[in-house]
């Protein structure tokens, strides 16, 4: 693993709501500068959009969407060394929240990240929608500078600014925080069309409060998705690590 990759994290595990998996992890990444940036919205127009094998999750009786942009280190396999210009990257993902069985997960309507190489691998190994983006990420003296545009410029794009502006606490069981972030699988159908959950494992989110300017965000109508006309949920996050394991399928 990478010299900066905390492997602690593969200690602490009194916190996940199930064991992790008996198998190997096949995989480290460790997330930087994360923007929770939350709606709520219909849970019976958003299950259109989802597989019906991955029943919507609901806080309160509502559905959430969340927009997630942050940066990536230390993606690399297990037992390969992290490797300039394949291992960094920025990624933007677009976001509900599922459940099958008593397992909790996210599943990803879109993933943008900066990388040609992180692009083609998860479309071809997960089926995942990853899409290849122009992405730049700048610390500045007002916060995270992000601005990430698919090819064309016109659609699937994210540009903006934000900071914390409170104390890091993990969020408390039971709250909308923890229904928002403490998930420990995502949930895909595979090229074949069956459905599969990838687990993951990471220590408790360290959630700030943040502020926001979001100057343009197109990423939910690229997606199909309507947003309510009110301000977004905000929590930053400076850094996690985590590992996942290889994806199991489920009936």
């Amino acid at each position: 693993m990478d010299r900066d990759f905390n492997d602690g994290i593969l200690d602490s595990t009194a916190h996940r709501p199930w064991p992790m998996p008996d198998a190997p992890w096949v995989m480290t990444q460790t997330w930087h500068d994360l923007l929770f940036a939350h709606w709520p919205v219909d849970a019976r127009r958003l299950a259109a959009r989802v597989p019906p094998a991955f029943p919507i999750d609901e806080f309160d009786g509502m559905a959430w969407v969340g927009i997630v942009p942050f940066r990536m280190t230390n993606v690399a396999p297990r037992g390969v060394p992290s490797l300039p210009l394949i291992s960094a990257f920025p990624e933007l993902n677009v976001r509900t929240y599922v459940r099958v069985g008593d397992r909790p997960g996210v599943y990803f309507f879109s993933l943008d990240a900066g990388s040609a190489v992180a692009v083609r691998a998860a479309r071809v190994l997960l089926n995942l929608p990853y899409h290849q983006a122009a992405m730049s990420v700048r610390a500045s003296a007002t916060g995270i500078e992000y601005d990430s545009r698919r090819p064309g410029g016109r659609d699937g794009i994210f540009t903006g600014t934000y900071r914390p502006a409170g104390p890091a606490l993990p969020p408390p069981e039971g709250s909308l925080e923890y229904f928002l972030t403490e998930r420990y699988c995502l949930y895909n159908l595979s090229r074949r069309g069956a459905p599969y959950r990838l687990e993951i494992h990471h220590p408790p989110w360290p959630l700030q409060p943040a502020h926001a300017r979001l100057t343009r965000n197109t990423m939910a109508e690229v997606n199909g998705l309507a947003l309510p006309d009110r301000a977004p949920l905000l929590h930053f996050s400076r850094r996690q690590d985590m590992v996942a394991w290889a994806p199991v399928r489920i009936s």
